[in-house]
């Protein structure tokens, strides 16, 4: 698959159908390990999850913090239930990779992980991003038996996708800026509206 190819299909799929096989996990993995990082001290460690116990507290803990978010002014409690459940769902079916870095180091983690999205794409798969914060990072990162020093940047759902995934440019939540309404020259020159 074409690199522009690849970037114009990657999607959040938050329903998967099937797990990668550990032939596309190695490869995936391989590929977010070619990612750029400082000094190239290649920051990331993974660890894939296949302990169903280990898969449903982190998709518990994800439901959790769902619970306290809202995305549009005069959301509904019912809504937001609907949707932290839908993010809970959305651990069943999938490969599930936690990505760690040294305490502090987490910016080349976010470049593999890029690099890992973008390899489920060209492997016919689908990919999740999620992110912890709070009591709930800190649960994930004890079940995880992380030592003390280290920090759980993310973990990555992969799998056959069960859904395309909004198209960019009609998400309700968070409409797309356009084209290059983010370029500035020189400075940065507040746009006035």
């Amino acid at each position: 698959m074409e690199l522009y190819e690849a970037i114009e299909k990657r999607r959040t799929i938050r329903v998967m159908k099937g797990k990668a096989s550990e032939e596309q996990l190695k490869r995936i993995l391989l590929a977010g390990t070619k990612a750029p990082s400082g000094g190239n001290s290649q920051p990331w460690e993974f660890i894939v999850i296949d302990d169903p116990e280990i898969t449903e507290q982190l998709a518990e803990f994800k439901y959790q913090l769902s619970l306290g978010l809202s995305f549009r002014e005069g959301e509904s409690q019912e809504e937001i239930e609907a949707r932290a459940r839908h993010q809970k769902k959305s651990f069943d079916q999938t490969s599930v990779v936690a990505v760690c870095t040294p305490s502090g180091q987490s910016q080349g983690a976010w470049l593999c992980i890029e690099n890992m999205s973008l390899a489920a794409v060209a492997e016919g798969l689908g990919s999740g991003i999620v992110t912890y914060w709070g009591n709930e990072k800190k649960r994930a990162e004890k079940i995880l038996k992380l030592p003390d020093d280290y920090q759980l940047v993310a973990v990555v759902r992969i799998g056959v996708p069960g859904e395309e995934g909004f198209p960019r440019e009609m998400n309700p939540a968070r409409p797309r800026r356009p084209e290059f309404s983010w370029v500035h020259k020189n400075t940065f020159v507040q746009k006035t509206v």
